[in-house]
């Protein structure tokens, strides 16, 4: 197999496909380059920008950007999906996109700027917003450019990648920290402002290694040096970052990033991919350790001493320094599992298990998490939300706490959903009791029952059930451990032991 080869695809008249036919066809030429990507690590990808614009990947990009939760919001030109939905019309506005494409035209304009606040801490976290006409040419260059990057990307890399999650890092977390592996020592990073700092130049020289096609680079460099505009009409050059809110930047940063799993994933199968290999360093007093990260936030689990911990910041800093990266002093640690440590919204810690004596690894949902989940309980059964119907108020509250209890239901989570939803249960109470009070009382626990609760004291309203957290079943997640297939695998590598 030739080292720079071409997927060009042939030339035809346009015809646009419905969406079942385009995500067939998408979906078949990106198990073909999948499938190239993994059988020869060096092959360089050509011809790839007649992809980019082809009309089933445009129109794939297009259900995938109309169906996003943000289709409802606009970019600095104000065009929504719905707008062009009625006013231009789809086929209509994807000719132009292709049209601008073919002839090197279109050229991406700057993200509308805005700040979104970062929990309850008062912080803000800085948003780009496209325009609709540039989400679905990220869009659909994330389609031609996801399945060939996802053949090199390592498998201790969680965050933002298809049909992987959260749970698969916290599994993986819970696997090494509990016997017989305990690497009980945990390096807790965190990246200042990584999706702000990331240095083209270094996510470029990446991307290259992989992409020979010079208009896509082009194309991707244009988007990362498109600025970004301010509600005040000031503009902002971009000239590091890939600005959080975009359909690309979480691949792009994967692809920066992926120089951290390199690293620690080529040492863990040259010098510790064996039992063996383990054994006789910690018996020569060298430490073992795992990198775990999901998009910009990462651990590394140690298998030795402290200052086998502590040796990895200097380690760390030599990689993400060529990157434009920087640690957070104040947020990077060495800690204990018998300490504990936060990590994508679950606490977990070594304990002792009650009535024994023995030791087990223990993920709780964090209480900043507990309390976040509170305080929108707390800010939809405020007085100013009054004027909802019951019932809409009881579906949103469902929704809120099953959604959030699905997250954390592979954790030890039960005594936690059963105080959230107490928690909710009462403050809904009080909700409903102000709301049908008298002109001279309040709602009376006799009235309350007999009007709005159907079992015992399980409240009901025009067919809505509240059901809250504690109806979501805590289970225990199964470790996928190495043998996570892609969308365009069917068959799944072979896991590797710890």
């Amino acid at each position: 197999m030739p080292e720079d080869a071409s997927v060009n695809v042939g030339a035809a008249g346009v015809v646009w496909p419905d969406e079942g036919r385009a995500i067939r066809g998408v979906r078949g030429m990106q198990t073909k380059l999948h499938r190239w990507a993994g059988e020869d690590s060096s092959r360089r990808f050509d011809d790839l920008y007649n992809l980019v614009h082809d009309p089933a990947f445009l129109t794939a990009a297009w259900y995938r950007v109309a169906r996003n939760a943000g289709a409802r919001t606009p970019g600095i030109d104000r065009a929504t999906v719905a707008w062009i939905e009625s006013r231009v019309g789809v086929e209509t506005f994807l000719a132009g996109i292709r049209g601008s494409l073919k002839s090197g035209e279109f050229t991406p304009v700057e993200t509308r700027r805005v700040m979104i606040p970062k929990g309850t801490s008062g912080k803000f976290r800085k948003l780009g917003i496209p325009t609709v006409t540039d989400r679905v040419v990220q869009a659909s260059l994330k389609l031609v450019l996801e399945p060939i990057f996802e053949a090199d990307f390592r498998p201790n890399s969680y965050g933002f990648r298809p049909n992987r999650r959260a749970q698969d890092a916290i599994a993986e977390i819970h696997r090494y920290a509990s016997r017989p592996a305990q690497y009980l020592w945990v390096f807790e990073a965190d990246i200042r402002a990584c999706f702000d700092e990331i240095s083209h130049t270094a996510l470029m020289g990446r991307f290259r290694v992989r992409i020979k096609d010079k208009r896509v680079g082009a194309l991707v460099k244009a988007f990362l040096k498109s600025g970004v505009m301010h509600d005040s009409g000031a503009r902002e050059e971009t000239v590091t970052g890939t600005p959080q809110g975009g359909i690309l930047s979480p691949l792009l940063a994967n692809i920066a990033l992926s120089a951290l799993d390199d690293h620690f994933d080529d040492q863990w199968q040259q010098e510790m991919l064996r039992p063996h290999q383990r054994r006789r360093r910690r018996a020569g007093g060298e430490g073992n350790w795992r990198l775990i990260r999901y998009a910009d936030d990462f651990v590394v689990l140690v298998a030795g001493e402290r200052h086998h911990a502590e040796a990895l910041r200097p380690r760390v800093e030599a990689v993400l320094e060529p990157l434009g990266l920087r640690l957070a002093p104040e947020k990077t640690r060495v800690v204990h599992m018998d300490e504990g440590f936060t990590f994508l919204g679950f606490d977990i810690r070594r304990m002792r298990k009650r009535g024994t004596s023995k030791m087990f690894i223990y993920t709780v949902p964090s209480r900043k998490a507990v309390q976040s989940v509170k305080d929108k309980v707390k800010r939809w059964t405020h007085r100013s939300h009054r004027h909802m119907e019951l019932d809409q108020l009881i579906t949103r509250l469902n929704q809120i706490l099953t959604g959030w209890a699905n997250y954390f239901r592979h954790g030890v989570s039960k005594r936690v959903f059963s105080a959230v939803h107490h928690h909710a249960r009462d403050r809904l109470t009080r909700w409903i009791r102000a709301k049908y009070a008298g002109k001279n009382h309040r709602l009376t626990w006799p009235q309350l029952r007999r009007r709005f609760c159907d079992q015992g004291w399980r409240i009901a309203y025009n067919g809505k059930i509240f059901v809250g957290a504690a109806s979501v079943t805590v289970t225990r997640y199964r470790y996928r451990g190495h043998s996570i297939p892609t969308p365009w695998t069917s068959i799944p590598a072979a896991a590797s032991s710890c």
